[in-house]
């Protein structure tokens, strides 16, 4: 079968996937220009029989055997970020098993891995309840800061949602990152997430104006260049990114986490250029390490062909709300044969419709992510029929 009946408005248009156009390599080394990190999800265990929320399970094998996958295409693994559902079905004890076995892989082949350090293993507090005190959040991100670094991982220091609830002004912040960052070893990165990603985090640095939040956001890594690698921003913004690392200090990188415009801001503007830390570096990652490596060898037109066929993708996952992103990157993972299954903790797979998910198929195939297209097909059938729409092709 090499066509398939797709959602289109309220109807159904058959559709024939052109196939990747040139053959996706499986392996690549790591890029020279920029550093780059896909933030990685997790695989769910499809067998699993307890309650998908109150008891998440894990498939451990086909979770790291993704991260391999990262690691075989020259791209480093960014672990236990939003991606990985933290916040959103992924529990604190899954979140340091997570850790530890994706550090122990990584230094089994020497391969590059930073790890999300947030305050997620303190106690859920109802609406109403008074605030987490600002000693406690400290003691959380220490706790976690200490064990990512023990497993020899890098820290990516992760926006707080108990930091924000509690934090009434800048100053709080000030407080609470120069203890966290001066008890570290280094090679820090922040992470400013918007509230697009989620929403609790509103307001977060201490203002909703983010001029004002990124001058706070500012001084905290000036006054600590000395700790902080780089700071991902996922703002969606490219301007903001653009000016804000137009003013980091020397040494200080920026890891864009702009999943709507990463090409041009990992290209740059000729005087400075971004990093990468990206979610959608999951689901396109052949295809990234390709558009890398085509930067490195200065074909910047090939570059922009091969990341610009990926942006309509991307900005198709991450669309509002943006937060259910997770669900079109694992789609896709299923699609592309790199898990078995389409199932998320916590049932997350629901969490977007048909429509949605029949367009993530037709851009990804345009993007040139489609290898098997019968396998695609294949896959494609079961997620319609749950829908209750019978998308074989017509004989």
């Amino acid at each position: 079968m090499t066509s398939i009946r797709l959602p289109a408005g309220r109807g159904l248009e058959s559709y024939t996937p052109s196939g990747s156009r040139i053959p996706l390599r499986t392996r690549r080394h790591p890029p020279r220009s920029r550093r780059a990190f896909a933030a990685v999800h997790v695989v769910a265990d499809p067998r699993a029989t307890d309650d998908p929320v109150l008891a998440p399970a894990v498939d451990w094998d086909a979770t790291l055997a993704f991260r391999h996958h990262i690691w075989d295409l020259g791209l480093g693994v960014a672990e236990a970020m939003d991606t990985a559902q933290r916040g959103t079905g992924l529990p604190a004890a899954l979140v340091r098993e997570l850790v530890e076995r994706s550090c122990r892989d990584a230094a089994a082949r020497g391969a590059a891995i930073a790890c999300g350090v947030g305050t997620d293993d303190l106690p859920a507090t109802a609406p109403g309840s008074p605030p987490v005190p600002i000693t406690e959040i400290v003691q959380s991100y220490l706790r976690q800061c200490a064990m990512v670094e023990g497993e020899r991982g890098q820290v990516v220091l992760m926006a707080s949602r108990a930091l924000c609830r509690t934090a009434r002004s800048a100053e709080d912040y000030l407080a609470v990152y120069s203890t966290v960052l001066g008890a570290t070893s280094g090679g820090v990165i922040l992470h400013w997430l918007g509230a697009a990603f989620d929403p609790q985090l509103t307001g977060y640095w201490g203002s909703n104006d983010l001029d004002e939040a990124a001058e706070t956001v500012l001084q905290i890594v000036t006054q600590h260049a000395d700790k902080v690698d780089g700071i991902k921003i996922s703002l969606l913004d490219a301007d903001r990114e653009r000016a804000l690392r137009a003013r980091l200090p020397a040494g200080v990188r920026m890891f864009t986490g702009d999943d709507f415009d990463y090409p041009e801001l990992i290209k740059g503007d000729g005087s400075s250029s971004s990093d990468a830390l990206l979610g959608i570096f999951d689901a396109i990652a052949p295809v990234a390490a390709t558009g890398l490596h085509l930067l490195d060898e200065g074909d910047l037109d090939a570059y922009d062909e091969v990341m610009g066929a990926t942006v309509p993708l991307s900005r198709t996952i991450f669309e509002a709300p943006t937060y259910h992103y997770k669900t079109g990157i694992v789609f896709l993972a299923y699609l592309r044969g790199l898990q078995s299954h389409f199932t998320m903790l916590g049932g997350h797979q629901g969490a977007r419709s048909i429509g949605h998910l029949a367009r993530i198929f037709r851009l990804a195939d345009a993007a040139g992510l489609i290898q098997d297209v019968d396998l695609a097909i294949r896959r494609m059938l079961p997620v319609l029929a749950s829908s209750g729409i019978d998308g074989r092709a017509s004989s």
